[in-house]
C-alpha cells in the first residue's frame, strides 16, 4: 500500500475579485487537484498567468481559496489549509510546512544569520545551535562571513535570495514550497540549491516549485504539473 500524499490538492478554486473594476471577477483556476507524496519534486509549469504563484500562496495560505480542499500531513494527522483556523495554519507553517519565496521580508537591522536562524529557534531548538546550522548555511550558499553580522536590507538581490534560501532550508520540514529558488543565482549557487533540494528529497520532504530554470527544474522534479492544461476555467 502506498503511503498517502504529504500534500493533497482536491477540487481546488481559485478568483479574484476587482473592486474597483465594479467587482470585476478573475477566476484563475478551478477543479485543480494534486498529490505530492515524500521525497517527492512536483514542479508547476504553464505560462506567465496560469496560476502558478496563486496555488503556491494558496498551498501556504497567504491565498484563501473559494473551494476545494488542501489537505497537509501534519503531525499524525490532516490539516485542511483552506478551511483551519489561523492558530492551525500558523502550526502547520511552523513545525511542517515551509515557504521559500522569490523576496526575502524581515525585520531591518537583524543579522543576516539570526534572519537564517530564527525559525530554527522558534522550533524550540537552543540558539547557538540554531546559528550553528545558519552558519553552516550561509557559508555553503557563498555569502561571505563579513556579512553574517549585517541586516540582508543592505544586501545585494542574489545575496537576499541566497539568506531566503538559507532560511527556509534551516530545518527539516516534511513539506516546502519554493518560488523560483534559483531566479538570481549563479551558476554554482544555483547548483548549491539543486544539491539543497535533493537532500531535502532524500530525506523524505515532499516539495511543490517554480522552476524558470530548465536545466534545474530537469534536475530536481520527478514530475512537472502542467497548470494550463489542469485548470478548469468557465
Amino acid at each position: 500500500m502506498n503511503p498517502s500524499p504529504v500534500i493533497e490538492v482536491c477540487g481546488l478554486a481559485k478568483e479574484f475579485t476587482i473592486h474597483a473594476q465594479g467587482g470585476l471577477r478573475i477566476p484563475v483556476f478551478s477543479g485543480l487537484s494534486l498529490a505530492v507524496s515524500a521525497g517527492e519534486c512536483v514542479a508547476l509549469h504553464g505560462p506567465s498567468g496560469c496560476g502558478k504563484s496563486t496555488l503556491l500562496r494558496a498551498l501556504y495560505a497567504n491565498y484563501q481559496a473559494d473551494s476545494g480542499r488542501i489537505l497537509i500531513q501534519h503531525r499524525g494527522g490532516l490539516v485542511d489549509m483552506v478551511a483551519a483556523e489561523p492558530r492551525v495554519v500558523l502550526a502547520v507553517r511552523r513545525h511542517t510546512l515551509g515557504y521559500v519565496s522569490q523576496f526575502l521580508r524581515v525585520i531591518p537591522r537583524i543579522a543576516a544569520l539570526d534572519v537564517v536562524a530564527e525559525p530554527a529557534v522558534r522550533n524550540g531548538i537552543a540558539r547557538d545551535q540554531a546559528r550553528e546550522r545558519a552558519a553552516a548555511l550561509l557559508a555553503r550558499l557563498r555569502i561571505p562571513q563579513r556579512l553574517w553580522h549585517l541586516p540582508p536590507a543592505t544586501f545585494s538581490g542574489g545575496e537576499q535570495q541566497r539568506v531566503n534560501i538559507a532560511r527556509g532550508f534551516i530545518l527539516d520540514y516534511p513539506a516546502l514550497l519554493l518560488d523560483e529558488p534559483t531566479a538570481a543565482l549563479d551558476v554554482d549557487n544555483r547548483d548549491t540549491v539543486a544539491q539543497l533540494i535533493e537532500e531535502a528529497k532524500a530525506r523524505g520532504t515532499a516539495l511543490v516549485g517554480i522552476f524558470h530554470d530548465q536545466a534545474l527544474r530537469e534536475r530536481v522534479s520527478d514530475r512537472v504539473f502542467d497548470l494550463e492544461s489542469a485548470r478548469t476555467i468557465v
